[in-house]
């Protein structure tokens, strides 16, 4: 039979196939190629199962390739990865500008990482009833570098319910991951995108400034207007992985459509001569911020919140 995996808790995975939810464990290995993981299986698999009739549990044998999947180190064991979500239509990224704030850099290792597995992905700005009018001015400016490369941005407030009807509007029909840090409101998100779900939410922690985890494993919940949501667990770190330093700068959408203008075929866009990435940088036309996440995540100095 085969079915798809809708959580996974470690050592147990349920599965869905059409109306049943069978709860299964996995027989051998399942391996990307190159790539140690944590987790043989990730929610949004296909996988084929058998029923083990006396338990009524049933036991993966196969899975299905993945047509894409988000990945990233694992934060105790840096040579190994997990991956986060398989089979994706979209990936959003929650993001908060205070309590807990979210990086740039945080932002665009994340956006390197949908690039590099050709997964669209959008920034969701939430807490915009926490606002101030400064708060808000530079809100507009973290929109405006990511919108001139491309990466379409929502603001938000789950709380109070504002502009939640453009995220439905946006998720309808397709496989979406919700990911981010903890406290950004991903569980909160979620409880307006799915009234009847009720995910548990906390309040950020004060003397940290860090949300308290309330998603322990990833799961997928169906939409009423047709697709998937994937929660996750939040990220407090996230490594990029499996990606070569040459290749690094395709990920980046304005480097991208310049590199071709470099003098140099090899281009590492650092200290080259005629290099059109450096010049677009000095130029303004490259956004300093996203320049130096490019050069931390090169030097893989890439694992800071």
């Amino acid at each position: 039979m085969q079915g798809l995996v809708t959580k996974s808790t470690g050592s147990w995975y349920q599965v869905k196939s059409g109306t049943e939810t069978v709860d299964c464990r996995i027989k051998g290995k399942f391996r990307i190629k190159g790539l140690t993981t944590t987790n043989p299986l990730a929610v949004g698999d296909w996988v084929d199962y058998e029923m083990e009739p006396e338990q009524g549990t049933g036991v993966v044998t196969h899975l299905h390739p993945r047509k894409n999947y988000i990945i990233r180190k694992s934060i105790n064991l840096s040579k190994q990865a997990q991956i986060i979500a398989a089979n994706l239509d979209m990936a959003l990224l929650v993001v908060t500008l205070a309590s807990p704030r979210t990086s740039l850099g945080f932002i665009d290792r994340f956006l390197v990482t949908a690039e590099a597995y050709d997964i669209p992905a959008c920034l969701i700005f939430n807490k915009l009833d926490l606002f101030s009018k400064e708060g808000l001015e530079i809100l507009q400016d973290y929109k405006a570098i990511y919108e001139n490369i491309g990466y379409p941005c929502y603001q938000v407030s789950a709380k109070e319910n504002i502009n939640i009807d453009q995220v439905q509007d946006l998720i309808k029909d397709k496989v979406t991951l919700i990911s981010g840090h903890s406290g950004v409101g991903k569980s909160s998100l979620i409880n307006r995108l799915l009234p009847d779900l009720d995910l548990r939410t906390h309040m950020v922690s004060e003397w940290s400034d860090k949300g308290m985890h309330t998603t322990t494993f990833a799961e997928m919940f169906e939409l009423p207007q047709g697709g998937y949501i994937i929660d996750t667990p939040g990220i407090r770190e996230l490594g990029v992985i499996d990606i070569e330093q040459q290749e690094l700068s395709h990920f980046f959408p304005e480097m991208r459509e310049r590199m071709n203008q470099c003098r140099f075929n090899n281009c590492r866009h650092i200290n080259e001569p005629g290099c059109a990435v450096l010049e677009a940088v000095e130029e303004g036309d490259i956004t300093l911020s996203r320049y130096d996440s490019y050069l931390s995540i090169y030097h893989g100095n890439d694992t800071r919140a």
